[in-house]
């Protein structure tokens, strides 16, 4: 489910479970963020069975992350976007049934 190059860069720096910290300053969605790094059957359920992912996976995003600060928001990284992508927060309540607008509901974070 993830990307050959995801899985090299978790791979590579061990990210598979761990934590990092975003501050808003870092985090150019501005809320900043600690994410906690999915594992690949995480991601797939999260993308199959859990809303925003099940909204946002049409259009191509994967999601690699979770923010464990209180948000609950996902991160994801946009296949189409490749190794050099940025990273995506999706806002858990502006995606749903009924669609999104990318323009309130993705933010780019790094």
């Amino acid at each position: 489910m993830f990307p050959e190059y995801w899985k090299e860069f978790t791979h590579t720096h061990d990210l598979i479970g761990v934590s990092a910290c975003l501050s808003e300053s870092e985090d150019l969605s501005g809320v900043g963020a600690d994410l906690q790094f999915l594992t690949e059957a995480q991601a797939t359920e999260e993308l199959t069975d859990c809303w925003p992912g099940v909204g946002v996976a049409p259009d191509g995003y994967v999601p690699v992350a979770w923010c464990s600060l209180g948000s609950g928001d996902y991160y994801y990284i946009k296949r189409a976007d490749g190794p050099d992508g940025s990273l995506y927060r999706v806002y858990h309540d502006s995606v749903g049934p009924d669609g999104y607008d990318p323009e309130i509901a993705v933010a780019k974070s790094a």
